[in-house]
């Protein structure tokens, strides 16, 4: 599907004023996901995973945080919208245990979603610099599926901002009593999501935190040295390649944990 097949809306919550375009599948909707994008924005390949969650179901939400919607990205376009993200006071990305001011927007996002669907449970998923976006969303009791792909907040300096993510102390606290499962996705060999980040994620979570690692560099299987995008631009889609399989995993989370209702 193309970007046109999506409704354009607006929402605005506190300082912040952002498109949103959202797709229900034909028939009945058997749960609701806010999917953020990436860096470069809600590319083909970002609407090609939403199409994926709506054949399976799902009412869509992506929120646009940044470039062009329905752009295809290129090197240039890469670099200037990921120049413009890192230094973007909304999303706090050099911030080591701290909740970006954009996740506010985001809770009383998905808190919308909930009431369209008469308080159904949603899910989230964040990918790159907006990863960590969706655990902190978890905060929200209505947020019940988390999914962390290649989360890339706190940018990497230091040892602390390794071993960190884009979410509060206090509000790491909430998201455990939330009681949710949470799902990462990560490739070995990025160094924008180091182990450490992981390893963080497993001690506060425990058994809640459920880590999907594709090992990288793996020429083998076409994987390359510098693989980040788990569900979208380096994604092989062959069943059987283990980004296929993470690709599965995902859609088989938002499946159990928002059962459809009766």
């Amino acid at each position: 599907m193309a970007l046109s097949d999506y409704k354009k809306t607006t929402f605005v919550h506190g300082d912040f004023e952002r498109p949103v375009y959202t797709r229900t599948p034909q028939g009945s909707t058997e749960r609701g996901i806010i999917v953020i994008h990436e860096v470069p924005g809600i590319t083909p390949s970002v609407l090609a995973f939403a199409d994926r969650l709506v054949d399976r179901g799902a009412t869509v939400w992506l929120p646009s945080l940044s470039g062009i919607p329905g752009r295809e990205p290129n090197v240039p376009y890469l670099a200037q919208t990921a120049a413009r993200v890192c230094v973007a006071k909304e999303f706090a990305l050099f911030a080591a245990n701290q909740t970006p001011p954009i996740v506010p927007w985001l809770r009383s996002l998905a808190n919308l979603l909930s009431e369209s669907l008469g308080g159904q449970p949603v899910g989230a998923l964040g990918m790159c610099f907006s990863g960590g976006f969706a655990l902190a969303m978890a905060t929200e009791p209505v947020v019940r599926a988390p999914v962390l792909s290649q989360p890339a907040g706190p940018l990497r300096i230091g040892a602390e901002r390794a071993g960190s993510l884009s979410i509060s102390p206090e509000d790491l606290e909430a998201v455990k009593a939330n009681g949710c499962n949470v799902l990462g996705l990560r490739f070995t060999g990025d160094l924008l999501v180091p182990a450490d980040r992981f390893a963080f994620l497993a001690r506060a979570l425990g058994d809640r935190f459920i880590a999907v690692e594709i090992q990288s560099p793996d020429r083998s299987l076409s994987i390359k040295r510098i693989a980040h995008s788990v569900l979208t631009e380096d994604l092989i889609d062959v069943p059987g390649h283990p980004t296929h399989l993470a690709l599965n995993q995902v859609l088989d989370f938002f499946d159990t944990q928002l059962p459809a209702t009766a």
